[in-house]
């Protein structure tokens, strides 16, 4: 069976990822796009998810695109018309909203799959099974990157719900939470907001894992030429490291892995063999230490940003 797919959300990362990966993935086929800006010749269109499924196109499942302001309506309208769903990370705008999403895939039937696309990175399995066994003395988070070159003009980034410097800092919460072979929390924490922002353009925190090990990150939207995305885990036998947002993998500095970007194309073969089984892959780990970050930090305002 192949799965007739109606994505929401026609922007910067559905056409720079999910486009070709849903071409590049067997059991998966493009049936419609549901977006107020944008179509694509061939495919039939719509104005929103609602028009979409209020048209009778025959689709068996929805991969939404969009912000994650407004996305719980979009999904729940999904589900509730007995399709199948793939949520862009972050998944929603609050813990609690997704978690009522997945209460409704479950009493339905239905197959939810919360993605975190940077775990799908070609170190991050292998890093996985290194760590296994280790004794983790200290694991260091660095995540910088220039909020204009990612993210041009978009408004809903700073908006509430929209996560600011968390929206690719979660990226990095999404690796340590899948490689570390124990749970951590948060400790404490201090986010930087533009006096003109209502979210944070950096971020300071600290974390500590069950048995003690101390996990720090660093997280800034400001950082302009070449961009950081490192994990750093030091443990008795070595230090281990993660770079290019897991791409790449070193242990004491001697490279074991360099591959090409394929996170989207692993998130979408994931999701059929989901569907194609029954099931649902739904981990809010990331998106709970993000929530703690806003609890538990102290605000300190900075300068106003202007894009």
């Amino acid at each position: 069976m192949t799965i007739r797919l109606g994505l929401v959300g026609l922007g910067k990362i559905a056409r720079d990822q999910h486009l070709p990966a849903i071409a590049a993935t067997n059991g998966i086929e493009l049936a419609a796009i549901a977006s107020r800006n944008a179509g694509l010749p061939d495919l039939p269109h719509f104005h929103d998810i609602d028009a979409l499924l209020a048209s009778g196109t025959a689709i068996d499942a929805v991969s939404l695109c969009t912000p994650p302001q407004g996305r719980f309506e979009q999904a729940r309208a999904a589900l509730l018309a007995g399709k199948h769903l793939m949520l862009e990370k972050p998944p929603g705008m609050s813990v609690a909203e997704v978690e009522a999403l997945g209460r409704l895939a479950e009493d339905r039937g239905l197959t939810i799959f919360t993605t975190w696309h940077s775990r799908a990175a070609a170190g991050v399995e292998p890093a996985r099974a290194l760590l296994s066994g280790k004794t983790i003395r200290s694991v260091r988070i660095e995540w910088k990157e220039d909020v204009r070159h990612w993210h041009p003009g978009q408004q809903w980034i700073w908006e509430p719900g929209g996560l600011g410097v968390f929206d690719p800092g979660i990226n990095a919460l999404s690796i340590v939470t899948r490689i570390l072979p124990e749970a951590m929390h948060l400790t404490g924490a201090t986010l930087e907001f533009p006096e003109n922002r209502a979210a944070p353009i950096a971020a300071e925190l600290a974390f500590s894992t069950d048995s003690g090990i101390p996990v720090a990150a660093s997280f800034d939207f400001r950082q302009t030429g070449p961009q950081t995305w490192d994990i750093v885990v030091v443990t008795d036998e070595g230090t281990l490291k993660l770079s290019l947002g897991g791409s790449r993998l070193s242990v004491d500095g001697v490279e074991r892995m360099a591959e090409e970007d394929r996170e989207y194309r692993t998130l979408y073969g994931h999701f059929v063999s989901l569907v194609a089984n029954g099931r649902s892959d739904f981990d809010l780990a990331p998106l709970v230490h993000v929530a703690d970050a806003f609890l538990l930090g102290r605000r300190k305002v900075t300068d106003a940003f202007h894009d």
